[in-house]
């Protein structure tokens, strides 16, 4: 991933960046061993977190699953949507310093440590600094995976759907940025959205709120929150947000606005 990706330019790195996460099938947590992996190969981290973005927003499944119930010039849509907002984010990330807000441990994996002074590794030595890695990674973080599911379940439960039609409805001004902040805590992947999300549209929500609902929703997650805080500093996680929302909030606006 690293030849591939370095040395590039910034408009061909993110590209192939969101090519990457478009055919990987990785949820935004299952990404995020990924994100370790590519900071510590070397890959810039405006590429690397466009890869973040674009390998759960643009779901396969979500998209098969959209074209069936809304439409499959809906889902290319989605597609075309979710690859701009992850190259967009990818961009205004590359205006800022990156490098201070992640994580010491990122750079001292043993990964990193493996490739020091230029050292290329064995096959052998690759295999055993990815079990080590794998454990270590399991150690940090697994708490905060059972913590994090463990929240998005109950919210994913309690919520009922009326909640979304009563605040996020046709009549509501500000229904996109309800459905895209009442997305973010549900940890949710794409066959378990959409069905809701086509529900919500039947009902008379608009295509746009919809949209922005399934994004954040498969996007953004508070299980995803808590495993990037052992990996980033405040300010970036609160930076990956904001710009992932912000693309999000503009992508439902501009689809209600052409729908």
């Amino acid at each position: 991933a690293r030849d591939w990706l370095e040395g590039r330019g910034l408009f061909v790195g993110l590209t192939l960046a969101i090519v990457l996460g478009v055919v990987t099938p990785f949820c935004s947590c299952s990404s995020i061993p990924l994100f370790i992996g590519f900071v510590a190969a070397g890959i810039p981290l405006s590429v690397t977190l466009t890869f973040l973005i674009a390998s759960p927003l643009i779901s396969e499944i979500a998209a098969i699953m959209i074209g069936e119930m809304f439409g499959w010039h809906i889902a290319a849509a989605y597609v075309g949507a979710g690859a701009a907002i992850a190259f967009v984010a990818g961009w205004a990330l590359s205006r800022f310093r990156l490098d201070r807000w992640v994580d010491d441990v990122v750079f001292t994996t043993r990964v990193a440590v493996l490739r020091a002074d230029g050292h290329v590794p064995s096959l052998r030595e690759r295999v055993d600094a990815a079990l080590g890695e794998s454990r270590d990674i399991l150690r940090s973080v697994w708490i905060w995976v059972v913590v994090g599911v463990g929240v998005g379940a109950v919210i994913h439960g309690w919520v009922p759907e009326d909640f979304f039609l009563r605040w996020a409805g046709p009549d509501n001004p500000l229904a996109v940025l309800v459905a895209t902040l009442a997305g973010i805590p549900l940890y949710v992947n794409g066959a378990g959205v959409v069905p809701i999300a086509e529900a919500l549209w039947a009902k008379g929500m608009s295509l746009g709120t919809v949209m922005a609902f399934i994004m954040s929703s498969i996007a953004l997650s508070i299980p995803q929150a808590i495993m990037l805080r052992r990996v980033m500093r405040p300010p970036l996680l609160a930076l990956f947000f904001a710009v992932v929302a912000a693309g999000i909030l503009a992508i439902g606006l501009l689809f209600n606005v052409i729908a």
